[in-house]
């Protein structure tokens, strides 16, 4: 149906005149697809991309949220870098050459690029694990291995004594593609499993600090009064005292460790998620469908947690995502002061704080900049991938 008015003597006369459906929805197409002064491949494009949308099927908000970070290329390589490292995470045991904490002090602070030249012999304490020896050259006489030592000393050992049946399992040529910290250790290797350290920190802190936010959060937005100034109050407490400073205190108080680190800084983080989840409840309390579950008689903690926080996932994402990037700075800081996870294990921080003498010196300055650049890369990559969700889950960016 089409509607058109006539005036005749000053009167209105609606008329109205019966278009096939298919005409009308052509014109309709083509009135929304060519507004003033546009080029006429312009308009054609508008036109074709209009009459999609009206035949689209339509989707949910994540389909949506997905098509629109595809389309953010920013995005995409912080999402592409994540992979990445979460993939090195997982796989370090199987990716990095060398055991991150095995020693060869002989081979202390060498260059970038350095190929090492080792017998490979079965440890006295523990016959399944094995012991590097720094060589120079050496050859197999009789049941013997005769070889010289860095020092240039001669020294020899028993073939049974080695680690392997062959001479290409006892004899390596191993290359440190990254040079080695001052205890002879594969810096490579070491980055390695950093990563799986400030990722799995990151992971559960963020975890603990988005359950705290959430549910500090939706409770004082729901409730409001009382509870709001409650919440609130404590939660102005919190925020008033700086991050790190809060983290430090709660570390020194649980002990030092993995799982202290990953309680300090849950704990501590939880504010501005909870202050995100109070602001979408304001809002979403009064919407209608909030106003029919009431009406229904179902209970509050049903109203909460099967109808309004499903509703907020969009910010409490873009939120979470952005504490991981907090998280893998608070876990380096608190482990280059010596506060988080402690030696041997391979940190990030831990290996600035190794290797930050050496700058002043002059010398090796990859112990820093490497595990420099690691922590870099993994907060940018997280922001961007913090700041690609927020613009897909605005609704305003919705074509």
């Amino acid at each position: 149906m089409a509607t058109t008015t006539n005036s005749n003597n000053g009167t209105d006369v609606i008329v109205q005149a019966t278009l096939p459906e298919q005409e009308l929805q052509d014109e309709l197409v083509a009135r929304a697809s060519v507004p003033p002064r546009l080029t006429k491949e312009e308009a054609e494009r508008r036109k074709q991309e209009n009459a999609g949308l009206i035949t689209e099927q339509p989707h949910s908000l994540w389909y949506y949220s997905w098509r629109r970070l595809k389309r953010n290329k920013l995005a995409m390589i912080g999402l592409a870098i994540t992979v990445i490292l979460i993939f090195i995470a997982l796989f370090a045991g199987l990716l990095a050459p060398f055991d991150p904490n095995m020693q060869v002090l002989e081979y202390s602070t060498k260059e970038i690029g350095f190929q090492g030249n080792v017998l490979i012999t079965k440890s006295e304490v523990d016959p399944n694990q094995t012991i590097p020896i720094p060589i120079g050259e050496y050859r197999i006489q009789g049941d013997r291995v005769i070889y010289t030592t860095e020092e240039g000393r001669d020294k020899s050992i028993p073939l049974s004594r080695l680690a392997g049946s062959s001479e290409k399992e006892w004899h390596k040529t191993p290359t440190y593609y990254l040079g080695t910290d001052r205890y002879g250790r594969d810096v490579l290797s070491r980055l390695m499993y950093g990563a799986r350290i400030s990722l799995t920190v990151a992971f559960f802190a963020e975890l603990c600090s988005l359950v705290i936010g959430v549910l500090i959060g939706s409770l004082a937005g729901y409730y409001r009064g009382w509870v709001d100034d409650g919440f609130m109050w404590f939660t102005n407490v919190v925020w008033s005292i700086p991050s790190l400073l809060l983290i430090i205190a709660i570390s020194i108080a649980l002990g030092l460790g993995l799982w202290q680190t990953i309680i300090a800084i849950g704990i501590t983080e939880w504010v501005d998620m909870a202050r995100i989840v109070r602001g979408q409840f304001f809002s979403l309390r009064e919407t209608e469908y909030v106003e029919a579950t009431k009406a229904l008689g179902l209970s509050n903690m049903r109203t909460i947690f099967r109808h309004i926080l499903p509703n907020s996932l969009g910010p409490i994402i873009v939120i979470a995502t952005a504490g991981f990037a907090n998280a893998i700075i608070y876990e380096a800081s608190l482990s280059f002061l010596g506060l988080g996870v402690q030696p041997p294990t391979a940190t990030w921080g831990q290996m600035i704080h190794d290797g930050y003498g050496f700058i002043a010196a002059g010398s090796n300055w990859g112990l820093t900049l490497f595990p420099a650049l690691a922590i870099m890369i993994a907060v940018f990559a997280f922001n961007l991938f913090g700041d690609g969700l927020r613009d897909a889950f605005d609704p305003k960016l919705k074509r």
